[in-house]
């Protein structure tokens, strides 16, 4: 359950990235240069987060997943 609340976490953070893009591409100013590099950073970060969340939940659940198994053979009666 945490690892999908964990990819739709990611997915909100690259949407929430291109959200801020098009906010700069958008802009009707004449100087958005700016804008837009500020947007392109924030996607490249936001991108960048999703992966290092996704990545962390995928080592903790198969840490996880090993210590269960080791634990399978001490007494266990199933």
């Amino acid at each position: 359950m945490i690892q999908i609340i964990t990819y739709m976490l990611a997915f909100y953070f690259v949407l929430k990235g291109i959200e801020i893009l098009q906010i700069g591409l958008a802009s009707s100013r004449s100087n958005r240069k700016g804008i837009i590099t500020l947007g392109a950073l924030t996607l490249v970060a936001c991108v960048i987060a999703a992966i290092g969340f996704v990545a962390a939940q995928d080592e903790q659940a198969m840490g996880l997943s090993s210590s269960m198994s080791s634990l399978t053979g001490l007494g266990s009666p199933y």
